[in-house]
């Protein structure tokens, strides 16, 4: 039980809902919780700058946020979210977030199957939100291998450097499912392949099994001992496919956080493929 963990812990609920559901994890959040949990916000803690969605913020814009939810750089951190679908959504992208500036690794551990799979075995949950955090000191070490911008994936487009990999349901991907952004038609960059992210879950929404990943990334080709890049939306569930492979041994994925809505903006049309037209 994640609540039993002694010393140094901190759990998150890094809840997180695409813009057409009509949900607010926020407020989902505080109507119920994992006990002593705090709420990670991921539109928060951002770089502000930016038209793409919850980008990464700077280094120190990243410590300011996580030392104001009670973390140093020794606390083990234990992350959830709450979709019922999927179970496992975006706990991964704050996984992934913790490891990108520098966070211990063996600190970082993710609840399977998130809340819904917490209350459905019997897991305490309350509407009480804890308010008596004391801020710590936490110092961020950025890693510039896990993260790609947009003029790397450009490039990447004649040069074939790495493999990308696409984590967006196969109807957005082939361009014939709309995208959860009104701003944003569906579509896909050249020579990227598609992995949609449910499918490294199991039914009762847990990882599957190392060989079974294993078996996934091959079917489509890419060799899941090589470094490659996962792309969304948004780069929120890029990080899914971002953790099958550390499941499977592979800790240099990288993320390009701009993904497709960054990607769909800014590259000429030659691309930008299977985008229906107006």
């Amino acid at each position: 039980m994640i609540a039993s963990k002694p010393g140094n812990h901190r759990i998150l609920d890094a809840s997180w809902h695409l813009p057409n559901t009509g949900r607010d994890a926020k407020t989902e959040y505080a109507e119920s919780h994992i006990p002593g949990a705090l709420f990670f916000d991921i539109e928060e803690c951002v770089d502000k700058t930016t038209f793409v969605p919850h980008q990464i913020p700077s280094s120190d814009g990243f410590a300011t946020y996580v030392s104001t939810l009670g973390i140093n750089n020794e606390t083990h951190i234990t992350v959830y979210d709450n979709n019922p679908k999927f179970g496992f959504f975006s706990g991964q992208r704050v996984w992934w977030m913790f490891r990108l500036f520098g966070h211990n690794p063996t600190k970082i551990s993710l609840l399977e199957g998130g809340l819904p799979k917490w209350v459905s075995e019997g897991g305490e949950v309350t509407s009480k939100v804890t308010d008596d955090i004391q801020t710590q000191t936490y110092k961020a070490s950025f890693d510039p291998t896990l993260v790609k911008n947009y003029e790397d994936i450009e490039k990447n487009v004649s040069s074939s450097e790495f493999t990308l990999v696409d984590a967006r349901p196969s109807g957005r991907f082939q361009g014939v499912a709309p995208e959860p952004r009104d701003d944003t038609k569906p579509g896909c960059i050249p020579n990227s392949k598609n992995i949609p992210f449910y499918a490294v879950l199991n039914d009762d929404r847990t990882m599957k099994s190392p060989e079974e990943l294993k078996a996934i990334f091959q079917e489509e080709g890419i060799d899941i001992n090589k470094p490659f890049v996962c792309s969304c939306g948004t780069g929120i569930s890029a990080c899914v496919l971002a953790l099958a492979a550390h499941l499977c041994g592979n800790d240099n994925v990288a993320i390009y956080d701009g993904a497709w809505t960054e990607w769909y903006h800014r590259a000429p049309a030659k691309l930008k493929l299977n985008v229906p037209e107006d």
